[in-house]
């Protein structure tokens, strides 16, 4: 069900609210947290609310989508409620912010979040600078952006390596996680040596390539070569070289890896590049600092400068979406 509610009050909509969970029974009592959204672009704004409605199976919320309408218009809230079908597992309320309230959306969003619920702040698109000092940042435990969906992905990622606070994250950290994992179980099997130098390979403006040599980079405390390629999209490969021989992870296609290492056989592994739906639900998981993701940010500076590796094939980038 979609209640619009155009010029109203955020007053006037927590007493909707009220009115549908007592005349429809949708409560809110189960509400694990409250997620704002910040979005700007209309185009992709359901995108968002349906990744949103995905995560409340698992992660049952309020969802205060916070939506920017015309700057030189009178200023009015036009708002948007929906409930059932239509907002999964959570109640979805859009707020979108005319005139001078485009400037105030934590003013907007402070009356209808739920009391003593945790506060998580994601921006699916472009963000700011520095999640933390942002004012609907400010109001969150946890600071969801998306580094790959910016203008430019590197800057933006290490412009908020230098402001990172307890609480941030990303969506192209989150989207390493099957990468990680099949890494740290390969280095598990024998030959026990030390690891003594690595390289990633990938999209030149992909920053969970540049995350994953980070993450190497600090926690292995080797040179980590950053190589980038135009030949594939998102990840290509992770090589960590050692005596007896390179344990290498290769994906060229972006779905199926293949895993060989000295003494074990190759391996075919699933790596389907993640969706936002996943990637959100693995977010909302957790609401306490995720040291590794700041280590992660510290190993950036530790990457050698970066090459580039010539073109074998005719893919190429498309679009702006995420490739991991």
């Amino acid at each position: 069900m979609i209640i619009d509610l155009p010029s109203t009050t955020t007053s006037q909509l927590n007493k909707k609210l009220v009115e549908i969970r007592e005349r429809g029974g949708a409560v809110a009592l189960g509400r694990v947290l409250t997620l704002v959204i910040v979005a700007e672009d209309d185009d992709q704004l359901e995108d968002a609310i349906d990744a949103a409605n995905e995560a409340s199976r698992e992660h049952p919320s309020r969802v205060i989508v916070v939506a920017r309408g015309a700057r030189t218009a009178a200023a009015r809230i036009d708002g948007q409620i929906r409930v059932g079908g239509d907002a999964g597992a959570s109640e979805v309320v859009v707020l979108r912010l005319y005139g001078p309230l485009v400037g105030q959306a934590r003013s907007a969003v402070v009356p209808l979040l739920l009391p003593d619920a945790p506060i998580v702040a994601w921006w699916p698109f472009a963000g700011p600078k520095a999640p933390a000092s942002d004012p609907i940042g400010q109001l969150a435990q946890r600071r969801i952006t998306d580094s790959a969906a910016e203008k430019n992905p590197i800057r933006s990622l290490r412009t908020r390596a230098k402001s990172y606070q307890d609480g941030d994250t990303d969506l192209a950290w989150t989207r390493l996680t099957n990468w990680r994992a099949q890494l740290v179980s390969a280095l598990d099997l024998p030959p026990f040596e030390r690891i003594t130098g690595a390289s990633v390979t990938g999209e030149g403006d992909s920053p969970s390539t540049e995350l994953l040599a980070g993450w190497l980079a600090e926690y292995l405390n080797v040179p980590v070569t950053r190589v980038k390629s135009t030949s594939a999209q998102g990840i290509v490969s992770v090589r960590l070289d050692r005596r007896s021989g390179a344990v290498e992870l290769h994906r060229p296609d972006g779905k199926t890896g293949t895993l060989t290492q000295p003494l074990q056989p190759p391996r075919r592994i699933a790596l389907q590049r993640r969706d936002t739906r996943e990637c959100l639900i693995e977010e909302l998981r957790r609401l306490d600092p995720d040291e590794v993701y700041e280590a992660a940010l510290r190993g950036l500076a530790k990457l050698s400068q970066p090459k580039r590796k010539p073109a074998s094939s005719t893919t190429g980038r498309a679009g702006r979406k995420a490739k991991v």
